[in-house]
């Protein structure tokens, strides 16, 4: 028996789940069992003190029968796109140009950095202060009068300058280290061959980088999807709704409102949102990807 036992504890299969053990517990815990409680919600009627109703669709039928949904459906699109597409390109450049080791570079490469490991809290009163009608330092320094976080035309274009502002120094950094992977000779190829700065950055950059930028571009939109904390922080969905989106709604819902099933059931179409959206990019990215091979 205690042979058995000892050939046992020196399995390496066993030692192996042992290590991964609490971690798998902690996902088995606090991931996949409110994953599957929150999917069956999203069929019922609950406010959290009365019982537990079940309704089937009627939550999915409400929700799609509502004008105001549509309203955040596009908000939520409008944010997204645009942080992808600025929190990508802008990085993209300011990566390229640090990496041909301009005069003061690390200390750039420490300035774009700072805003994503600074607290949420802190940037949304950083912020609201700049974008402050009255005394903010935008108005100000632009000799103009816009009330940024109080206008509807303005509200959403003022939070993705902030998100954006704060993606920057991760995506770059990724670049960064992706353009450090390549060959210089690449590059002095290039050059022997009469190609100029943007012509580098166009043919063998670009190129070069496109699984990293594909990948920054999938882990930026899905987060971009799901934002909550800088709505929550600076605008609370206002005005008018003009910046709220569906994460917002779903809060609201769930702990303003005590509509769990109606918010469980959002939960669920955003994640079909999301899961569509990447799998899209998936399937396109041989055409997007230089190289890519199944």
């Amino acid at each position: 028996m205690k042979k058995l036992i000892d050939k046992f504890l020196n399995n390496q299969s066993f030692a192996g789940w042992i290590f991964i053990l609490p971690a798998l517990l902690g996902m088995i815990i606090f991931i996949i069992i409110p994953v599957i409680c929150s999917f069956g919600l999203s069929f019922v009627e609950w406010d959290l003190l009365n019982p537990i109703k079940f309704v089937g669709l009627k939550n999915y039928r409400i929700i799609f029968s509502e004008p105001a949904f549509y309203k955040i459906l596009i908000n939520t699109f409008v944010f997204a796109i645009s942080t992808s597409v600025f929190g990508v390109i802008i990085p993209l450049i300011l990566a390229a140009l640090l990496n041909s080791k301009i005069r003061g570079s690390e200390f750039y490469k420490t300035a774009y950095f700072l805003p994503f490991i600074t607290p949420m809290i802190v940037i949304g009163i950083v912020w609201e202060w700049i974008f402050d009608p009255n005394i903010g330092l935008l108005n100000t320094v632009l000799h103009i009068h816009i009330n940024w976080l109080y206008d509807t035309n303005w509200a959403m274009p003022a939070l993705i300058i902030v998100s954006v502002w704060k993606l920057i120094g991760y995506n770059m950094i990724i670049f960064l280290a992706s353009l450090g992977g390549i060959s210089q000779s690449v590059f002095e190829a290039a050059k022997i061959d009469g190609a100029n700065a943007f012509q580098t950055f166009k043919d063998v950059t670009i190129p070069m980088l496109s699984p990293t930028i594909f990948f920054v571009v999938i882990i930026t939109a899905i987060s971009s999807f799901q934002i909550f904390d800088l709505i929550y922080l600076m605008t609370q969905g206002g005005p008018l709704d003009s910046t709220n989106v569906l994460v917002y709604a779903i809060y609201k819902n769930a702990f303003e409102y005590f509509n769990v099933g109606k918010a469980s059931a959002m939960a669920y179409i955003l994640f079909a949102i999301i899961l569509i959206l990447t799998l899209i990019q998936w399937h396109f990215r041989k055409r997007l990807v230089y190289s890519e091979a199944d």
